[in-house]
């Protein structure tokens, strides 16, 4: 089976995902915004798409004017009824792409949280989070796109996740994060870290103490989605 991966920023991966993809039968193939030829790299026809997360933004097309294929891409798989994960800004672009508007949240959230589950997120894989540490890393956000499930919230950011059809999911925070390669988003957004006023040793101490936790619920939800949902 084959995974394409968009991927935006080279630190940014598919984290602890990408062994149980594996394990699970995927050859994972990754695609860099703004470099590949995205249209013709057999997105649409592979059984699992998944936009990783960035520090752009959805509505920056005219300076990254690859973004609107990225959307016009993500809304043919989502019309298709074809399996698609998003991570943060594959979130806002799953969202947008359904019509919905991507803008700024109120504040950045960056740094180790929770997260809320709906009674309907309760009845997902992503149950297997409740309780679970995860990063939040994002200064946009959405409105829930019309037809779509809510499955999580947080105080700062009502729209934490929303499913739209079996197999079609958007995740704004990062349950894919590898605790041993945070160091790299510490590196790789330390101007934005020092603009929201985060400073990157508490957030490296917090990872120290919640990375373990993360990585086996974010597997534990990874390997019940693709079996109930993909596979």
């Amino acid at each position: 089976m084959k995974c394409a991966v968009i991927q935006h920023v080279a630190f940014e991966t598919l984290g602890v995902f990408e062994p149980v993809l594996r394990d699970s039968g995927y050859e994972v193939a990754y695609l860099q915004a703004g470099v590949d030829a995205l249209a013709r790299s057999g997105w649409l026809e592979s059984d699992l798409a998944i936009i990783l997360g960035g520090p752009i933004g959805v509505g920056q097309e005219d300076i990254y004017p690859f973004m609107s294929l990225e959307r016009e891409l993500a809304k043919k798989r989502l019309d298709a009824g074809k399996p698609l994960l998003g991570i943060c800004l594959g979130a806002q672009l799953m969202a947008s792409a359904l019509g919905a508007r991507v803008r700024r949240g109120p504040a950045k959230e960056i740094g180790w949280g929770t997260i809320d589950l709906t009674p309907e997120g309760k009845k997902t894989p992503l149950a297997e989070l409740e309780n679970a540490p995860v990063l939040h890393w994002h200064g946009d956000t959405y409105d829930l796109p019309a037809g779509t499930t809510l499955l999580a919230s947080t105080p700062l950011t009502p729209h934490q996740a929303f499913s739209v059809a079996k197999g079609q999911l958007a995740l704004q925070f990062h349950p894919e994060i590898a605790a041993g390669k945070l160091e790299t988003w510490l590196i790789g957004h330390c101007c934005e870290l020092e603009g929201a006023g985060k400073d990157p040793r508490n957030i490296r101490a917090d990872t120290a103490a919640y990375g373990e936790k993360a990585r086996l619920a974010g597997q534990s939800f990874l390997k019940i989605w693709l079996r109930d949902e993909v596979l």
